[in-house]
């Protein structure tokens, strides 16, 4: 099983906030209160990437709690993702 690409994960991570009249910016560092991407947005891009996957994901809150930015969120996910 292979893992999704960052480019990939940030398109989905996209998509959630376009349904919502939002857009993601270009810029990884963008902190994630400045765009409206709240815990719920957080829950269906995980959920985007575990129906990718087709794997559940182990979520740990303690390190959830520290993300912050948009990379924040592409580290956490990459982390997450079942190696081959």
């Amino acid at each position: 099983m292979s893992g999704l690409s960052r480019d990939h994960v940030r398109t989905m991570m996209g998509e959630v906030l376009a349904a919502q009249g939002k857009q993601l910016p270009a810029d990884d560092s963008t902190r994630l209160d400045g765009i409206g991407f709240r815990s719920l947005d957080f829950s269906e891009l995980a959920l985007r990437v575990e129906d990718e996957l087709d794997t559940e994901l182990n979520f740990d809150a303690p390190e959830l709690r520290s993300v912050e930015t948009v990379g924040d969120v592409l580290d956490f996910i990459d982390q997450l993702q079942p190696t081959a």
